[in-house]
């Protein structure tokens, strides 16, 4: 994206998460039908919480909408990049 790229199935620390770049420190995660059991919600809070004290941010999206609206999901994926590269002032690789 952009130039970056995204490692999937990262750990960080005790945890992984499905897609990360360490440049910028974001991490996306998918919530399939796992996310949906019951305690599932406070463990997720808890994980996101524990990682973003390491600077990193998340960006989420359901399995609907990978499946259904991949576009918006790219575009929001971009204006994430685009927003952690102002952040840390780490400039787009192409090539």
């Amino acid at each position: 994206m952009l130039g970056f790229k995204f490692r999937r199935q990262h750990g960080i620390g005790n945890y992984i998460v499905d897609f990360y770049c360490p440049k910028l420190k974001l991490a996306i995660e998918i919530d399939g039908e796992s996310h949906e059991r019951k305690n599932a919600f406070e463990y997720d809070k808890n994980r996101e919480e524990d990682i973003a004290l390491t600077g990193i941010e998340f960006i989420r999206f359901t399995n609907d909408e990978i499946l259904n609206e991949l576009k918006n999901v790219l575009s929001r994926i971009e204006s994430k990049v685009k927003e952690r590269v102002e952040i840390s002032g780490t400039p787009p690789r192409f090539g």
